[in-house]
């Protein structure tokens, strides 16, 4: 796309002779940039980007479970246990294996991985987001973050555009979320034993303090439905049979909204 940078173009050179070309240009530039970003994709893009989000995840998830030395029988029992919450297809089993096993190999280039995902989903911000939230569920799926793991999930977080700060806030809060699991009636179980302990995670869980206002926990609470919600997730490009693990988030999260809304009546 061309018609920003051809306008603002003309425009500053109206405006500023050469200095004012130069600067039209580059807001141009930004202008249709932002412009490409809000185009549907085609039939074909999506395709694309469902299977560069695929083999994405699961190489770098045998990468992961690689990174203190070697894949341990509990490391791959959680791999695939992971695989089957996803409710992965037949085939979509098979390859996943294959991926995983071909991201604890020794010649896996996480760098070139994440370059080829970047190109085809880095405009997609809650791509890169599940993304990193799969990876850090795996990480923290047997109750420990090693410090190899820790850092390999950080450099990997940098390489989507993620800050440090960010990246420490999303583990605390994907910690947070997972307390929250397997509830029912919309935190219905933790209503009748809230505990200043489960309270605090609930807060966490949404990113917020306890000090927020309501209208900063409802804000946070909707922005996090919103990332994690199926259909956007599907739209920008996500393998149907990989929503799961984002519908589950969106439980939890629902949960640990219900528990804090019920605690400040």
């Amino acid at each position: 796309m061309f018609a920003g940078k051809i306008i603002a173009g003309l425009i500053g050179f109206s405006a500023l002779g050469p200095l004012g070309l130069l600067i039209g240009l580059y807001v141009g530039h930004q202008f249709d940039k932002g412009l490409g970003g809000l185009r549907p994709m085609s039939a074909q893009q999506q395709e694309q980007v469902r299977d560069s989000y695929f083999q994405t995840v699961f190489s770098l998830l045998g990468n992961l479970a690689k990174a203190d030395g070697r894949i341990s029988q509990a490391e791959i029992a959680l791999a695939e246990a992971l695989m089957g919450k996803m409710g992965l297809s037949s085939a979509h089993r098979i390859r996943a294996i294959e991926l995983f096993k071909g991201g604890a190999k020794s010649d896996f280039s996480v760098d070139k991985t994440l370059d080829s995902f970047m190109a085809l989903c880095g405009r997609h911000n809650n791509l890169k987001r599940s993304l990193l939230n799969d990876l850090i569920s795996l990480a923290i799926a047997d109750g420990e973050l090693h410090q190899a793991e820790q850092d390999l999930l950080r450099a990997i977080a940098g390489r989507l555009g993620f800050s440090a700060a960010l990246f420490d806030q999303f583990i605390a809060m994907i910690k947070a979320q997972a307390q929250f699991k397997d509830s029912s009636g919309g935190g219905g179980s933790y209503r009748a034993q809230t505990s200043a302990t489960q309270l605090s995670a609930a807060y966490t869980a949404l990113g917020v303090e306890q000090s927020s206002s309501d209208s900063q926990i409802k804000r946070a609470y909707r922005k996090l439905i919103s990332e994690n919600h199926p259909d956007k997730l599907i739209g920008q490009g996500m393998p149907e049979d990989m929503v799961k693990l984002a519908t589950e988030r969106t439980q939890e999260i629902q949960t640990a909204y219900d528990l804090i809304v019920s605690s400040r009546k």
